[in-house]
């Protein structure tokens, strides 16, 4: 079967499309056949071992997120059949209740082989099928991206429809918070350096829009957006390194700061003053189990959300895809069809 892997060396350079042999599955796992993949920011770390030695060993198939049919199924498998359509979750080992280092170890396209294979080898716990509403490009794009969005706005915000929400950029977990928020009836701000693409999430449902180009302090001028409780009950920190001194300043008493992303760096410069003094939570957000993903699929069918889609490139453009996300100008899932 196809697959594209790391091989020989980590490096961009060094992601092949090769050969391996198809799998076979045991009791209590079945086997997918992959029809679409999509790409998170993750998979521009992974081929350069950004994360050390949790990136894993070579070869590496990489990428996490996908949709596929079920084609074989082992032995005592109960959850699903041979033609069931189902999408691989993020975390293979973390079904439901708290975090643990054995379950944050079984992540897909790293240090687990991902998805960038014809077919794909699974415990049948490691999935979740999928409604028939959505197409396979869109349920190509729920794993990791969507139901991290989820975990921030809805298993750990707790958001409701009294609440302010600040959504940090147009990516692909900023738009899901966004209308995961929407879906929860809240007021919901996004920030972009771009007016065009604050024009689409406008859109989209955004209640308010602020370009941090023009108006770097974007602390500042959402205070008018929040006079009534002074802050936003939840910020979706997308940002890192640059953004959080800001989040602290704009996040209400008692709110939270759900740390999502690092896209401006690690190492942080910022007064612990404003956590403590004004009881704020740091939440992180690492994707989510799986029993939060089927909870967040009902929730979409219910509503009949729909991902927003970007630009598809054939299996074997899997590289042209990367440096299409390195640059930054798409909006909407990237993806691969296979």
């Amino acid at each position: 079967m196809r697959v594209f892997q790391i091989e020989g060396d980590w490096g961009l350079d060094n992601l092949k499309l090769s050969q391996r042999p198809d799998p076979v599955c045991g009791p209590g796992q079945i086997v997918v056949a992959m029809r679409m993949a999509s790409l998170n920011a993750r998979d521009l770390i992974v081929p350069e071992r950004g994360y050390g030695r949790a990136t894993g060993e070579l070869p590496l198939i990489p990428v996490s997120d996908g949709v596929g049919e079920v084609v074989e199924v082992g032995a005592g498998v109960s959850r699903v059949s041979v033609g069931d359509r189902v999408c691989p979750t993020y975390f293979q080992n973390w079904t439901s209740g708290a975090p643990t280092p054995e379950r944050f170890s079984s992540a897909l396209g790293g240090p687990l082989d991902g998805v960038m294979a014809d077919l794909v080898c699974l415990s049948e716990s490691g999935v979740v099928r999928v409604p028939d509403y959505l197409s396979d490009a869109e349920a190509a794009t729920l794993p990791c991206a969507a139901l991290t969005a989820w975990s921030a706005v809805v298993t750990h915000g707790q958001t409701c429809a009294s609440d302010k929400i600040l959504v940090q950029g147009t990516g692909s977990v900023a738009l899901f918070a966004l209308a995961f928020a929407k879906m929860q009836g809240a007021h919901v701000t996004v920030i972009s350096s771009s007016d065009d693409k604050l024009a689409r999430v406008t859109e989209m449902g955004a209640d308010a829009t602020i370009n941090y180009t023009t108006t770097e302090d974007w602390a500042r001028a959402s205070r008018s957006i929040t006079a009534d409780r002074g802050g936003y009950d939840n910020i979706i920190e997308l940002g890192g390194a640059q953004t959080l001194p800001l989040s602290l300043r704009a996040v209400r008493p008692g709110g939270t700061v759900s740390m999502i992303g690092v896209l401006s760096g690690l190492n942080i410069e910022a007064s612990l003053g404003p956590i403590v003094a004004r009881q704020v939570r740091l939440q992180g957000v690492t994707v989510g189990h799986r029993d939060g993903f089927e909870a967040m699929l009902r929730a979409m069918a219910q509503h009949q959300l729909h991902p927003v889609l970007g630009a598809v490139f054939a299996f074997e453009d899997l590289v042209v895809a990367i440096e299409h996300l390195r640059s930054g100008g798409h909006f909407g899932k990237t993806l691969m069809q296979f």
